[in-house]
């Protein structure tokens, strides 16, 4: 199965199961707190994740991501958690710095 190692939160790694409708879905799963304010229909793009290897493993973006891409919200090289599953590898990422909770201990 493949999975997702955010790398400023100390390396931690999310498997996600087959079950998963996203990755923002999968870390929910697994306790851990990611910034989300849209209700994952991705409009906000809080639950962005800049992607720092195995962007091939993702899935094609969301026709919601195009759409903040072209108003200038998504850089190049992020994803939104909420739009994107992974499938065949394994993927590194990092909560960007605008996008951290002030309660959890980031390891940069």
């Amino acid at each position: 199965m493949p999975s997702v190692t955010i790398q400023n939160l100390a390396n931690k790694t999310v498997v996600l199961p087959p079950s998963v409708q996203s990755i923002l879905q999968a870390f929910g799963q697994e306790g851990i707190d990611w910034m989300q304010a849209c209700g994952q229909k991705g409009r906000c793009t809080t639950c962005k994740m800049q992607v720092l290897e195995g962007e091939e493993h993702l899935s094609s973006l969301s026709d919601n991501e195009l759409r903040m891409q072209q108003l200038g919200r998504l850089p190049d090289g992020y994803r939104l958690a909420c739009q994107c599953t992974a499938s065949g590898g394994d993927v590194l990422v990092r909560v960007p710095n605008v996008n951290k909770l002030p309660h959890m201990q980031y390891t940069d």
